[in-house]
């Protein structure tokens, strides 16, 4: 069963109900900071969710679109791997458990751990899995750990590292991806912006080298096409906003795009799409223009008409990221 649409309202409605009571000063001034700090070059030494406050801002300001970003990533897993579930899974770094709200929704029966290095993250990161009335979140273990010092976890399915390595060294980057390496999936998402695809380069690089092999977004295991410096390899997932995410963000929109980068390596035979479509296909009249990463030739154009058929209707509902062409069963 894909629960995706349900464990997103189940988010929603655990927020609202653990959130609602933050005083709306008190979240604004936490939420400044905590942009300051995601959005800042230095990488720290210390948890950047220090008390309750901090982490009820930042669940209600971070928790819906680290979902999103990861549910679209665990799609792509899935497009790849469709006979694959884990039984286990380890979300490195994972705070109040965006991550593993999003493999709830993936996959059913998963026994989850979380490890992070802020205790109220953990807590609160409890409290919002309780009551979500989802078997497997409720069954989750919550453990601190310092990310990136502390021993590799046990050895697990699937891991998750979700924005997470822009709060690292170099050094420490490199310990948790080397750990993640050891298992069968792995799945890291940084932020989609030209540093934080940097560093989904280097973890792939790095993932790479340990054995695995890319299953997603990439079609291939062959150096990035994209030429450093003149552009990035980045992703959009559309965020439904509640009324207290809005309230908390100082937005009035319904929505948000959540722009991120990723990597989905496996230790198991994956089909890779043939191609993905790395920017919002742009519908001109009888035409659709598609931005592709290939297999075979890298970065291409491609231009779809009226006269391929139903190539051209699947081309008019491809959306950013998806695989192209798109499976025949579509």
């Amino acid at each position: 069963m894909n629960a995706t649409l349900p464990t997103a309202e189940a988010l929603r409605a655990a927020l609202a109900a653990l959130l609602d009571g933050l005083p709306p000063t008190q979240a604004a001034q936490a939420v400044d900071r905590l942009i300051a700090s995601y959005r800042g070059t230095t990488p720290t030494d210390a948890p950047i969710l220090r008390d309750r406050s901090d982490v009820a801002a930042y669940a209600a300001y971070r928790m819906p679109a680290t979902f999103e970003a990861v549910r679209s990533c665990l799609d792509a897993l899935r497009e790849a791997a469709p006979g694959w579930a884990p039984a286990t899974h380890t979300d490195i770094g994972g705070g109040t458990g965006a991550a593993s709200w999003a493999v709830a929704g993936a996959w059913d029966g998963t026994r989850t751990t979380v490890l992070d290095w802020s205790e109220p993250a953990l807590a609160l990161g409890r409290e919002l899995a309780e009551a979500s009335g989802i078997p497997g979140l409720r069954a989750a273990t919550w453990e601190r750990a310092r990310i990136g010092t502390s021993p590799a976890p046990a050895p697990t399915d699937l891991v998750t590292v979700s924005y997470v390595l822009k709060e690292l060294t170099a050094e420490n980057r490199a310990v948790v991806v080397d750990a993640a390496a050891a298992a069968q999936a792995v799945v890291i998402v940084e932020p989609g912006t030209p540093d934080g695809y940097d560093r989904i380069i280097e973890a792939r690089d790095r993932l790479i080298g340990a054995g695995l092999t890319v299953a997603a977004p990439c079609p291939h295991d062959d150096a990035c096409p994209i030429e450093r410096g003149t552009d990035w390899c980045h992703f959009s997932a559309r965020v439904s906003r509640s009324s207290l995410h809005r309230r908390v963000k100082g937005g009035s929109l319904s929505h948000e795009d959540e722009k991120f980068s990723y990597v989905v390596a496996t230790r198991f035979p994956t089909v890779p799409a043939t191609a993905r479509v790395t920017r919002k296909p742009q519908i001109r009249k009888g035409q659709v223009l598609l931005e592709l990463c290939t297999k075979d030739e890298a970065l291409q154009h491609a231009t779809v008409t009226k006269r391929h058929g139903p190539l051209y209707r699947a081309a008019r509902d491809t959306a950013w990221g998806d695989a192209w062409p798109p499976p025949e069963d579509d």
